[in-house]
């Protein structure tokens, strides 16, 4: 007859009351979820092994540390972003969804035991002193990451107002590794920006998706619309790490006349929701642009795949990072909690975002153009006698430059975003009916 868990653990006394307890547990769970079978062979092994760390590590660890550190490895084992939350990591978490802490600016995860940049927060450190995603934190003030928890990197990462930190960065294209010293700062992170590109042609900028952000993109909405009559919108979600989900779920909704924004599939009974736009489009259907690149992760690609979707935008840009995953807090006692992975994110169409990320509809990748000078172009109105324009106006139309045109070398992508908005604008205009009163003014008097 096979041993129960409780006198299994009592051969192993020696591991300690804590682990008996832990085991114990693990085992009530594991005979709740698989109908009364139990890994009876995999728990003696735990406790051989915890045993024979207790007894033989060439430093004490107390018991307590020793079960801590097996919850995070049993969390890393599964997945990037499920993780192990101490009371210090918990309240770090709070504090980066409501918009302030301190620190470098970087949103991270793991990858093959290495801490791999999701993207810069805008205006913060990390963003300053060139940061890019994709880059790989090698060592933090010269201690290698390899091994070491995500919990532990961030808590390394986080630190007073004008501390340093030399953080050592591999960088795809880089033949080898380099040192990047940030000081870190207060993180205030202005979720929202808006500006016009060009007169009718607006912009806004999402840097990262926080409680408050789906009021704040309307607010910038209104703000715009009463500014002047609105032609053609980019929203730029590039870089954005994603945040809050019920956040998401607003923005789309300001684009959206109603409709399916988001689902999620997962194996607890609640892990299935489906969440709805509101039925009105606050942005009152103007033409729209996403842009999103490898850095755009989580709430970011809820967002672009829910437009992509229902046809309400055109997504430009390069492919987006692929988090499709649903991460739920469950707490296992006052101080400590577990962030696991539950479900799944799907778009309206049942594409699933995970690892597989949005394709953007108009590829453009990011890239240095420098717009070839016609200096010394001589045109009509260069000429020695010319005649003067019939509408009065002498200037040449190459003498009125473009807003965009200072976009080119700095932001392509934008560059191209607005080109295609303004197209579209154009083509919108040309399609429509002549105003009345400017056909009456062409059909003879009546007699």
């Amino acid at each position: 007859m096979p041993l129960e868990p409780r006198q299994l653990l009592r051969r192993h006394a020696r591991a300690g009351a804590l682990a008996t307890a832990l085991l114990a547990g693990t085992a009530q769970g594991a005979m709740e979820a698989d109908e009364g079978r139990l890994a009876f062979d995999e728990l003696r092994t735990f406790a051989d092994v915890f045993s024979q760390i207790r007894q033989g590590y060439v430093e004490e660890i107390d018991d307590s540390t020793l079960l801590e550190y097996a919850i995070e490895g049993m969390l890393t084992g599964l997945d990037p972003h499920s993780v192990y939350l101490t009371r210090d990591a918990f309240e770090d978490l709070q504090t980066t969804t409501s918009g302030e802490f301190s620190g470098l600016g970087l949103e991270v995860g793991m990858d093959n035991g290495l801490i791999r940049v999701i993207a810069p927060i805008d205006g913060s450190p990390a963003a300053e002193a060139g940061m890019q995603p994709g880059d790989i934190i090698l060592k933090l003030d010269n201690q290698p990451v390899k091994g070491m928890s995500l919990g532990d990197a961030v808590a390394k990462m986080r630190g007073p107002k004008g501390s340093e930190i030399e953080l050592t960065i591999g960088r795809a294209g880089q033949g080898r590794p380099f040192a990047v010293t940030l000081v870190r700062d207060v993180i205030k992170v202005a979720s929202v920006r808006e500006r016009w590109l060009e007169p009718g042609f607006g912009y806004i900028r999402i840097s990262q998706f926080q409680k408050s952000t789906g009021d704040d993109v309307g607010a910038a909405l209104e703000r715009l619309q009463e500014e002047q009559t609105l032609k053609g919108l980019v929203l730029d979600l590039r870089n954005n790490p994603g945040g809050v989900l019920g956040a998401s779920v607003d923005v789309a909704g300001l684009f959206l006349p109603g409709g399916q924004v988001v689902y999620t599939e997962g194996r607890l009974a609640n892990a299935a929701q489906s969440y709805d736009a509101t039925p009105e489009d606050a942005s009152g259907g103007v033409p729209l642009i996403v842009l999103i690149n490898g850095g755009s992760a989580s709430a970011s690609e809820i967002v672009a795949g829910a437009l992509q979707d229902h046809g309400r935008a055109i997504i430009m840009g390069t492919g987006s990072f692929g988090k499709g995953s649903v991460q739920t807090v469950l707490p296992i006692s006052e101080d400590r909690a577990v962030k696991l992975t539950t479900a799944l994110y799907f778009t309206p169409n049942g594409r699933s975002i995970q690892a597989a990320g949005i394709a953007p509809d108009i590829v453009v990748e990011r890239a240095r153009l420098e717009a070839l000078s016609e200096e010394g172009r001589i045109s009509e109105a260069d000429l020695v006698g010319h005649l003067d324009n019939g509408n009065g106006d002498n200037g040449g139309a190459g003498a009125k430059a473009s807003g965009a045109s200072a976009l080119l070398a700095t932001d392509n992508q934008l560059y191209e975003a607005l080109t295609l908005l303004k197209g579209v604008s154009i083509l919108g205009m040309r399609g429509a009916p002549a105003p009345a009163a400017s056909v009456a003014a062409k059909e003879p008097a009546a007699e």
